[in-house]
Formats: structure tokens, sequence, C-alpha cells
């Protein structure tokens, strides 16, 4: 009975391996590791270890994690004074365990906030100095507590427009633009070695790189510590052109700062955004926006597998600019494009798929490297 045992063991352990392994048996992060990083997103299956297959793949094929939600404020103090770390505790050790390149995300952002962060004792709005401490002590509790171990925090996420004005937040209606380089002094001020971004998407529009190009510079110049710009890069089959993506790298990296790639996914699916359909017609409208539910076809295949090369092309041709390139996620079937923006889709964005294997075009970007 020991025997058989023990067999199933060395059998259950030889299926998990295989799923984490591309058709090579090659691994991302070691033909990338003389390029940049290569990440992924972590949640919570992953974080606690019930999602094995996932953390098979993780350690086979990344260098960098970062944190998905746990990290977000809304779940870190979800009263003002009451911390709970208990899930970015157990994301930080397994990067360290895993001797993984670790980031946070995200220290200020308007979304997923608690609804206290803006509201005084007296149910209304907090004044300026009020938001100043409270942004202070939510900073300096979570990067405090990770000092030296989590190299890099999404500082601010998603401040500013397309056409290049800033988003009217709570943070920006109270504190006006200040509240970024006081979140960045504050981060700083809590991990002086700490690597520093900012974070947003749509991030190849030109207003908005020239907004944040001002930003970086007038953070430096006021001696307030940025190291690269958070480039998400939650992108379709069509948009953004290749072109205008290179330059919002190169206009970035011109400002003295590495560009990471931090939310990385392609979407084959067709995009709602300005289509004809009537959206009053559900029905209809919702099979439209989801039409591949039992696989791609095999020129949708090709053409997302070659969007997907060019684009690593491109982070090769300017390795020297790219601090990491992280994908947001393991697998397809944990990809929160499934639910975005058409509740239900059937998304197909990520390198590995719903079994866990990994897709052909991983032995591809893998291949890209041996010219580069």
């Amino acid at each position: 009975m020991k025997k058989i045992i023990a067999l199933a063991g060395i059998l259950a352990l030889t299926v998990s391996c295989k799923t984490a392994q591309s058709s090579s048996g090659n691994s991302l992060k070691d033909a990338y590791k003389n390029k940049f990083y290569i990440g992924t997103a972590m949640d919570l299956p992953q974080i606690h270890g019930t999602d094995v297959k996932s953390d098979d793949i993780i350690r086979k094929h990344f260098s960098s994690v970062v944190a998905e939600n746990c990290m977000k404020s809304m779940f870190i103090q979800p009263e003002e004074g009451k911390f709970f770390f208990d899930d970015a505790d157990k994301f930080v050790a397994f990067g360290e365990k895993n001797k993984m390149f670790i980031i946070g995300h995200t220290l200020v952002w308007h979304s997923q906030l608690p609804k206290w962060f803006f509201i005084g004792k007296d149910g209304k709005e907090v004044s300026e100095e009020v938001l100043k401490q409270r942004m202070k002590s939510h900073i300096s509790a979570l990067v405090g507590r990770y000092k030296g171990r989590v190299k890099g925090y999404d500082v601010v996420n998603e401040a500013i427009m397309e056409d290049g004005s800033y988003r009217k937040s709570k943070f920006y209606e109270i504190l006006g633009e200040e509240f970024i380089p006081l979140a960045f002094q504050f981060a700083q001020e809590a991990d002086p070695n700490a690597e520093l971004y900012y974070n947003d998407y749509n991030e190849w529009y030109p207003e908005k790189v020239k907004t944040v190009v001002k930003i970086v510079k007038n953070l430096k110049s006021r001696g307030i510590r940025i190291d690269g710009v958070g480039m998400q890069t939650h992108v379709g089959l069509d948009t953004p052109a290749l072109q205008e993506y290179e330059k919002a790298i190169t206009d970035y990296a011109a400002a003295g700062v590495k560009v990471n790639i931090t939310e990385m996914e392609i979407s084959p699916l067709p995009s709602p955004w300005g289509t004809s359909a009537n959206v009053a017609d559900k029905v209809a409208y919702d099979a439209k926006m989801n039409p591949y539910t039992k696989g791609l076809p095999q020129n949708v295949q090709t053409e997302w597998e070659n969007r997907y090369l060019d684009f690593f092309n491109l982070f090769l041709k300017h390795q020297d600019k790219i601090r990491r390139v992280t994908l947001w996620g393991v697998t397809d079937n944990q990809s929160w494009k499934n639910d975005f923006p058409v509740k239900g889709r059937t998304d197909y964005p990520l390198l590995f798929d719903r079994n866990y294997q990994a897709k052909p075009v991983v032995d591809k970007i893998i291949d890209l490297t041996k010219s580069k």
C-alpha cells in the first residue's frame, strides 16, 4: 500500500509539473533573465496555495510577482486605523521564498478605496490636512511593513485622463495636483530604497503621455523619487498601433525613468467601444461581444499570436529602457477580461489556457530572445 501511495504521489507531482511546462520545457524567466523581469499578477487562490497548478506556472515561468488585489486600500485598511495584512503577508512570503522581484499595487487609487477615506467623523468631506494625514498614515503603514522586501510600488494609479487632464477624483478635488507629489514623498520616506512608479492605462494617448512626462519631470526637479512609469498594456488586436505605443515608450524613457509593462494582456475579442450594436437589444449585443465561447478560430488565434510577438519584439528592441514586463494573471480562466466590459464573456488574453497549459506562443516568445 505504501508503494502505491508513493507512486501516486510521484505521478501527481509529474502531472503538476507538466502543466507548468512549455512544449520545449524552456521557461520565460530563464529566456529573459538578461533582458528584463517577466512577471505576473497573483490573486488569493494563488497566494493561499489553493490554485496549485497556477503556482507551479508562476514558479517556473516568472521572475516577478505583483499583488493583483490584496494590497489595495479597501482590503489593507477597511476601517480607519484597522489594518489587514494577512493576505499581503502571504503574497510577500511567496515572492521571497521563490526569489522574485516583488511589486506592491497600489498605494493611491480612486477606485477600490474604503468609503471612510474622504469622510470625517461629522459625515462631511475631510479637509486638505486630514486627507494628507490619512494618505501618509496608509502609505507609511503599508510600505513600512514591507521595507526592504517589496522592491517596487505603483504609488499612484490612473490619475490622468486620455486628454491629459487630471481625473476629477476626490484626491484631486481636495488636494489638487499636489496629491501625486505627496504620495511619492510619503512612499519615499517609508522606504527610501523601494522603486516608485506612476501607473496608468491607455498610456499611449499623446496628451496623457505629455502630462505624465510633466509629472515625472516635476517630481525629479523637487528631489522626489520616481523610478518608472507603468504602462498597463490592456490591449486588443487593433489598438494601439505599435508605432504610437513605441513612441510612448521612448517618450517616457527620455524623461529619465524606466518603463514597466505592468498589466499586460491581449484580448482577441471585439471591443464594444464604438460598436454599432444596439445595447438595448441585450441578447444580440452580448452574443456579438462573446463570439468565441468554444475557442478561437485559427485565423484569430494566428492574429492574436502575431500581436503578442510584435509586442515582445518591441520590448526586446527597447530592452535598455524596460525594467519589467508583467502579465495581468496566469491563465485565461482567471482573467478579469472574462467579465469586462461585458459580463460572462469567454476571453483568451493570457499565455496559459484554461487547462493550465502553455499556449504555443510561449515557445515563440522564448525563441525571440535567441536573436536579440
